[in-house]
């Protein structure tokens, strides 16, 4: 079964970083691809970076170039580092597995929230 516990989160001002954990078990983590997604209040639960198991990476438009996801296959690890935050950032971040199916089955996410 697939489980996925995140944390890291917490509360931050503008411009400021936190760097976000997952543990992943239950399924072979090195084979999948994985992702880190959030939800905003009021808002679709959206995907923000993924990494392939060979690690090349993708970013939503409005992390690029301020968010790095990475992993730890020995681990069973995925990590998203966040930098220079913005207010709009807050939401609560999942991780999960990222293939051509959006994920039906989640963890209890991490919030993070950024003030002005």
């Amino acid at each position: 079964q697939v489980q996925l516990v995140e944390s890291g989160g917490g509360l931050v001002q503008a411009g400021g970083s936190l760097s976000l954990s997952c543990a992943a078990s239950g399924f072979i983590f090195r084979v999948n691809g994985m992702g880190w997604y959030r939800q905003a209040p009021g808002k679709q639960r959206e995907l923000v970076a993924t990494i392939t198991r060979g690690g090349s990476t993708n970013y939503a438009d409005s992390v690029k170039g301020r968010f790095t996801i990475s992993r730890d296959n020995a681990k069973n690890m995925v990590y998203l580092q966040m930098n220079s935050l913005k207010p709009e950032d807050t939401a609560v971040y999942y991780c999960n597995i990222y293939s051509a199916t959006w994920p039906t089955r989640w963890g209890q996410g991490t919030q993070v929230t950024v003030s002005s």
